[in-house]
């Protein structure tokens, strides 16, 4: 009964963006958020201030919630609006994004739970200061001599006739003898060990990689390579990292990678700058 009754329709919480210093006020005026009901506005925290704004309660509940997720469009718009916010904001000053959906039911408890937070977020604000996130991503070269696996396309194994049932004298001579039998496993075991091997060098081109980007980095993380036929991407991904870098190191890294992937011919996406939300801890 309670959550029908008008009182309850009309309760509001605070969806809180990120956090920047509070010498850093960001000019906020045209962002919209995740609502247009309310306009973003900062909330004071000492010598920090949060980008909040007050949403309708009812829209964030768990049930809701829960029907958003199993609506991606509408989980995507969601999620550029929070992007949208922390983005205009981290372009004015060093900021700490919040994770999707961070509410509270009131603005004293948003004070004080942030406020427990104040050195956390003074430390992720003095590692990320004029600095920005860069992906890259090392993907393996295709295989030597590797058909696609299609049946198709094998080669036939020795011994089978070209047609069942009407073999004759002539056939018996033609059919392949045990030499041809081992050619045939000899090619299979040639063919592995060749792809075995551009394993391998393709994950000292990842460590290669990986290395020389670290060099300009302030921090680095690596994450898990994505697999084959990921977002309709049939490659192989042998390296999946992440970088913070300087904001005045950036052509530097740019022409990092152009170098590499000259060198090392290997398929190299460098993604950025970003706003580094891998590097602000558990904030």
């Amino acid at each position: 009964m309670t959550e029908h009754s008008p009182r309850a329709s009309e309760a509001t919480a605070l969806y809180v963006y990120a956090v920047c210093r509070a010498d850093g006020s960001p000019v906020l005026d045209g962002v919209p958020g995740v609502t247009r009901d309310e306009p973003l506005r900062t909330l004071p925290l000492g010598s920090l201030t949060a980008i909040v704004q007050t949403v309708r309660a009812a829209e964030f509940t768990d049930e809701a919630w829960q029907e958003r997720l199993a609506d991606e469009p509408e989980l995507e718009r969601y999620a550029r609006a929070h992007h949208g916010v922390v983005s205009a904001v981290a372009a004015q000053a060093p900021t700490v994004p919040l994770p999707l959906a961070t509410l509270y039911t009131a603005q004293d408890r948003a004070e004080a739970a942030l406020g427990d937070e104040s050195a956390r977020f003074h430390a992720a604000l003095e590692r990320i200061a004029h600095r920005a996130e860069w992906g890259v991503k090392v993907y393996a070269a295709g295989s030597p001599g590797d058909d696609g696996g299609g049946a198709a396309r094998r080669p036939d194994p020795p011994g089978t006739p070209s047609t069942p049932g009407t073999a004759s004298r002539a056939d018996d001579r033609r059919r392949p003898g045990p030499e041809a039998g081992r050619a045939y496993l000899e090619r299979r075991r040639n063919l592995q060990a060749r792809r075995e091997r551009q394993r391998e060098d393709s994950l000292r081109v990842a460590e290669t990689v990986d290395s020389r980007v670290c060099r300009i980095a302030a921090a680095s993380r690596r994450l898990r390579p994505h697999g084959p036929g990921a977002a309709g991407d049939h490659r192989v991904q042998v390296l999946n990292a992440t970088y913070l870098v300087d904001e005045h190191r950036s052509a530097e890294l740019e022409l990092l990678v152009e170098d590499l992937r000259e060198s090392t011919g290997a398929g190299i996406e460098l993604s950025g700058p970003w706003v580094p939300y891998s590097f602000v801890g558990g904030v």
